[in-house]
């Protein structure tokens, strides 16, 4: 399995980035695909998740109202919208797949394939 990222880059506070995720290596049916984000000194923080053969969503209520995961699947990638940005959104963000648990899915502990990290940083 093998996710890369990208996307991320360096935005003033208020504005947007779009993330990818560009999966491949396997069939994702039955998977989720879930963003992280990690910030200097902090441990890996749960952003928002989908499901690759449903329609179920998950989003951090940190970032409810902000972010948007969407997926295309003719292309294998997820994606996450990200609007409003401010300096506390500045982390490494990753990308990783899993089976939905509804008890775990937000930790990373879930997820078994991580793709690399793309820097976002946010300058107030």
């Amino acid at each position: 399995v093998q996710l890369q990222a990208s996307g991320g880059g360096l935005v003033q506070a208020g504005g947007s980035l779009r993330l990818s995720c560009a999966a491949s290596g396997r069939a994702f049916s039955g998977y989720i695909i879930a963003w992280f984000r990690q910030a200097p000194g902090k441990e890996r923080e749960f952003v928002a998740a989908i499901s690759w053969g449903g329609t179920s969503q998950y989003h951090a209520d940190s970032v409810k109202g902000r972010f948007t995961i969407s997926k295309d699947v003719a292309k294998n990638t997820v994606y996450l919208q990200m609007n409003s940005l401010n300096a506390e959104d500045t982390a490494v963000y990753y990308c990783a797949t899993g089976v939905f648990y509804a008890r775990t899915y937000k930790s990373p502990d879930n997820y078994g394939d991580w793709g690399q990290g793309t820097l976002v940083t946010v300058s107030s």
